[in-house]
């Protein structure tokens, strides 16, 4: 079973069920008409086609709502957020052009429509790779952390990487980015990925 990871102190936990309080497109409004109350202040965008009331900040939980709504509904259960959309779900990097979905190689999930705005990726991906945010499975911390080092471009993966290890609560340092790395067998890209890792542990983190 996947941890639950939020709310966690220090978290925003602000809505842990939404309450009214996640909007949609499509569910009741159109896109557009959710955007022009974003314009008049009654609405925050979080991403894509879902907004939040203006006095909602959008937490983990939130984020990974607005990922997840993008997807399927057949799918989303089956899908795991994961890469620099993880990230991005832990407040640690800006909302991603696409999205970056994981799905387990060993079992059958489907496939995404054409045009989708998520890209699938298949890994293999054990319990304690996973986490559920709120009702949304997102990689673990740890494992995105590693999935940014050896992905991400190296300026992007450097910078997530201390974002990831500043949060206390994640759990996430970069000594134990590295070793689960090291631990690994032919990884394709390691050396690349510690690298990075090493260059984001060069500065102290604020």
């Amino acid at each position: 079973m996947p941890a639950q990871l939020f709310p966690y102190p220090g978290a925003l936990p602000q809505i842990t069920s939404t309450g009214g309080a996640l909007f949609t497109a499509g569910e009741v409004f159109r896109h557009e008409e959710l955007q022009a109350m974003a314009m008049d202040g009654l609405l925050r965008h979080v991403y894509a086609g879902t907004f939040v009331r203006w006095d909602v900040r959008p937490d983990p939980v939130v984020r990974a709502l607005a990922a997840s709504a993008e997807l399927p509904v057949q799918l989303r259960r089956r899908l795991t957020m994961g890469r620099m959309t993880a990230a991005w779900i832990y407040g640690c990097a800006p909302g991603p052009s696409r999205l970056d979905v994981l799905a387990d190689r060993r079992s059958r999930t489907g496939a995404l429509q054409p045009f989708s705005t998520a890209v699938l990726h298949e890994v293999l991906l054990g319990p304690a790779d996973r986490a559920d945010v709120g009702t949304v499975s997102v990689t673990s911390p740890l494992r995105t952390a590693v999935d940014v080092a050896l992905y991400a471009g190296t300026a992007e993966a450097v910078s997530t990487l201390r974002r990831l290890a500043a949060l206390p609560a994640l759990n996430c340092r970069l000594d134990l980015v590295q070793r689960a790395l090291e631990a690994g067998n032919r990884i394709p890209g390691k050396a690349a990925a510690l690298d990075r890792v090493a260059a984001a542990a060069a500065e102290p983190i604020r």
